[in-house]
This record gives C-alpha cells, sequence and structure tokens, in this order.
C-alpha cells in the first residue's frame, strides 16, 4: 500500500514564540495564514485585493 501524500503543507515559517505559517491545501490550492503565540491562535485564508482566495499549485513529494 502506497504512501498517501500530505493534504496540508508549510510554505513559510517565521517567528518562535508568536509564530506565523503559510500553510497550503494541496488539493484546492489555497493558501492560509496560521499565527499562534503561547494558547491562542487562528487561521484564516490569504486573500488578494479582489476578495478571491490566493491559490498557489503545489507538487507534493511522497
Amino acid at each position: 500500500m502506497g504512501k498517501s501524500p500530505k493534504r496540508f503543507v508549510w510554505r513559510e515559517s517565521e517567528g518562535i514564540l508568536k509564530e506565523s505559517r503559510i500553510i497550503v491545501d494541496t488539493v484546492t490550492g489555497v493558501n492560509y495564514l496560521f499565527v499562534h503565540e503561547g494558547y491562542a491562535g487562528g487561521l484564516t485564508p490569504l486573500l488578494d485585493a479582489d476578495s478571491n482566495p490566493i491559490v498557489t499549485r503545489t507538487i507534493v513529494d511522497d
């Protein structure tokens, strides 16, 4: 049985205690911003100037 590809991949990450990450859904290509600090965090889709989601086509390595 083959290994299935990851659904979500981290594209960028910065910070240590207060961290921001850009996460890409490999099926839809939609980019999300995830920010967390301590025990709090939030996730939101990244939007362009016309309020459309930013989409990136990503090839996932097995």
